[in-house]
């Protein structure tokens, strides 16, 4: 299986220490939304999409690389984002534009991963941010696992 992630991650990293996990159990390439070329990703399997949550969606980089995206048919991928909050109904609501865009282009999504992330964004700068230490050694394990129900579902 050849895989790819493209990732948006440059705050604190949070998201790129999840695609790094990801990587390495996938066997998969991560690059940029700058670096990735639209046209080239049907030479993928799997293709992941992933960065940091902003106001409830993810970076404005990562939803307008989606915009330029061909059409596809039912190019199998997953989202995936770090978070000041989570939780099963809040991560569905986050990737809620991303989905949306990538199933308008043809992306069938076989699953979503969402972890907390340390977020100074704000006021939280102020207070020493939210989350501190995350995403850590669980959800690291948390990150592993579901790569593994990926490859091996796929």
């Amino acid at each position: 299986m050849k895989a790819l992630l493209v990732l948006f991650s440059y705050h604190h990293h949070n998201t790129e220490k999840i695609a790094n996990v990801f990587a390495k159990v996938l066997d998969a390439k991560i690059e940029t939304p700058q670096q990735t070329n639209p046209e080239e990703l049907h030479g993928y399997d799997l293709i992941g999409f992933g960065s940091g949550i902003d106001s409830g969606k993810h970076y404005r980089v990562l939803l307008d690389f989606a915009d330029k995206l061909p059409q596809v048919k039912d190019k199998k991928s997953f989202i995936f984002s770090t978070a000041g909050v989570t939780g099963k109904e809040k991560v569905a609501e986050d990737h809620s534009t991303l989905r949306a865009k990538l199933q308008s282009k043809g992306y069938v999504i076989v699953d979503e991963f969402g972890c907390l992330g340390f977020n100074t964004n704000s006021f939280l700068k102020f207070f020493g941010g939210m989350n501190k230490g995350r995403p850590n050694a669980e959800d690291l394990k948390y990150a592993e696992e579901f790569a593994q129900h990926l490859k091996q579902s796929l």
